[in-house]
């Protein structure tokens, strides 16, 4: 997989607010030990890295404040927001030859804005901007570490548990303002059993059931990852490192406190980790295929839904 399928993701970012939603939100992910990898074009089978081998554990966390909201008699919002997130990955390598990140953070603030144009259709906008470092070092902050992104996407509500939209969003992850395409899919079936989609920030599909108001039990498949801006042998470069994972998921609900806890037990299917050059070549590059090998994964997570 290469880079560019993270930037997608990431790109994201500025669109997967829940509008009419107060919330606060934290993870912890453990990503166990295996090996790294090279895959090369074509039939070539697949290369061990030597003796190599990583662990990953991650941390994130995102806030959520819409500042104003009115709702219209399809119950669709005119919405202004503002987000927060952040998130720390400790990347737990062994034995590489050369250089290699040991440590991503990633800081983002958005300011969004929805709105229902018809029965139909409604657009969601939003600008901002991210810090992302291989260090947790303040200091070490410069101008090639921070991103600026904007974008649009028009969403068409094709039944109320499903809708999909598409867009344009603009980064400068290359160093130079760059378009690319945004695409919203939210589709859920409510019931004791449920399924769901979301390709918005990142990829989760989980198939449910509800044994009542209180708990559930999901077996889902996700997409995440972080990237770090930095400089290596004198040229700006791109670390990226993405991740997807599948098992069972349960969530309870806390009470009436808003409070929600999740975990997730199960495989870390495929983890990408490279350098790639900060240029539209080098996102879609063949020496990006290094990745870690299939390890087992878990993760636990407090939601919190509050009203201000």
């Amino acid at each position: 997989m290469k880079s560019a399928s993270l930037f997608a993701a990431m790109l994201g970012s500025l669109f997967c607010l829940e509008a009419n939603a107060q919330q606060v939100s934290f993870k912890t992910e453990f990503i166990g030990n295996s090996g790294y990898w090279f895959l090369p074009n074509g039939d070539k089978p697949k290369e061990k890295i030597g003796d190599s081998k990583g662990s990953a554990i991650i941390y994130q966390g995102a806030v959520n404040i819409p500042l104003s909201t009115k709702m219209n008699e399809n119950n669709r919002p005119t919405a202004w927001g503002v987000g927060l997130s952040g998130a720390y990955a400790s990347l737990g390598n062994e034995k590489f030859g050369g250089e290699m990140v040991s440590e991503i953070m990633n800081l983002q603030l958005g300011v969004y804005h929805l709105r229902p144009l018809n029965g139909k259709w409604s657009v969601r906008a939003g600008v901002g901007m991210g810090v992302f470092t291989p260090s947790t070092d303040f200091s070490k902050i410069r101008f090639r570490n921070v991103l600026g992104s904007a974008g649009v996407v028009f969403i068409r509500h094709l039944k109320p548990n499903l809708a999909v939209g598409g867009g344009l969003a603009l980064n400068s992850s290359l160093g130079y303002p760059m378009v690319f395409p945004a695409v919203y899919v939210n589709w859920k079936h409510h019931g004791k059993f449920n399924v769901s989609a979301e390709l918005v920030d990142g990829l989760d599909v989980a198939a449910s059931y509800r044994f009542n108001d209180n708990l559930k039990l999901s077996w889902a498949f996700e997409m995440n990852g972080q990237m770090a801006l930095l400089e290596k042998e004198g040229k700006d470069v791109i670390f990226s490192h993405q991740y997807i994972v599948t098992g069972l998921r349960p969530e309870v609900k806390l009470g009436k406190t808003g409070l929600t806890a999740s975990a997730m037990v199960g495989l870390n299917l495929y983890r990408p980790a490279a350098y790639s050059d900060r240029t539209l070549k080098g996102m879609f590059a063949s020496n990006n295929d290094y990745y870690f090998s299939a390890s087992p994964y878990a993760s636990i997570g407090l939601k919190w839904d509050f009203k201000l």
